[in-house]
């Protein structure tokens, strides 16, 4: 790390860092605004009062959760084996991973939507998780490994001569050691998940019941009217509960991304 000793010196980066925030705080502050517009918090009233609004929340509470279960399990396990573990040609398997980056979520509708006919899984959440779940596994896999770089051999040496088989090497010596990256990981996967809307739209449908928190807005569209002040007011609260866990958990969040970028 850096540290600026002249008042000049603090003063210039107190500047870039304001300068390059407002691009991102003028939108958030100009959409608030609009939505207090009107009649102000009754915009809020009338989103909170629609029949389905708990569904949207309910079903992207869901479709999170699951996603977070599966990255974080899938993620910690493949970032063991490529790191730790003795495998034949793992770095092949690890770039044709990393490979996955690249690749658009756009391109995909197409054949997961003619596998999910196939198997008879259109409108079913699991249908949405597994396809969220795959994409953020490459990214989290690339931070977390070099997590667990970090780690010393030794404590695994240590607990193979104890008897540990691999399994209990994993689960007692490299998860408790990782806390750190199950924060970044958790809300990473939150911010991706909560905000998917392509997959959903696509894999669920927008009919009663299939609805996720992303299409709240949408509620208050229709073909001759568009109610700017309630989409906006929906548009706040979608996004409340993301601010609301990484306000939280920011200091451990920070701290898991650091320790998975420098080590």
């Amino acid at each position: 790390m850096f540290s600026i000793r002249t008042r000049t010196g603090r003063l210039l980066l107190t500047l870039l860092v304001a300068v390059m925030v407002i691009p991102f705080v003028v939108p958030l502050i100009t959409m608030v605004q609009v939505s207090l517009s009107g009649i102000g918090w009754g915009n809020y009233k009338a989103v909170i009062s629609l029949p389905s609004f708990w569904t949207y929340f309910r079903n992207s509470a869901v479709i999170a959760a699951g996603t977070i279960v599966i990255v974080y399990f899938l993620t910690m396990a493949a970032s063991f084996g490529f790191s730790k573990l003795r495998i034949r040609s793992k770095e092949v398997y690890f770039w044709a991973l990393m490979a996955a980056l690249t690749m658009p979520e756009v391109v995909l509708l197409a054949p997961l939507v003619i596998m999910a006919s196939k198997v008879h899984a259109g409108g079913a959440i699991w249908a949405v998780i597994l396809p969220i779940a795959a994409l953020q596994i490459p990214f989290t896999t690339l931070l977390t490994r070099s997590y667990v770089d970090g780690i010393p051999d030794e404590l695994l040496e240590a607990a193979r001569i104890d008897g540990a088989s691999t399994w209990r090497q994993f689960w007692h010596v490299v998860i408790p050691l990782a806390k750190p990256m199950a924060v970044a990981i958790c809300i990473l996967v939150l911010i991706n998940a909560w905000n998917s809307y392509l997959l959903p739209m696509v894999l669920l449908g927008n009919t009663e019941g299939h609805m996720v928190v992303t299409q709240l807005p949408n509620s208050f569209k229709t073909r001759y009217t568009d109610d700017q002040t309630k989409i906006l007011a929906g548009a706040v609260l979608a996004a409340l509960p993301e601010i609301i866990a990484y306000i939280s958990l920011q200091r451990h969040f920070e701290r898991g991304m650091a320790a998975g970028a420098l080590k």
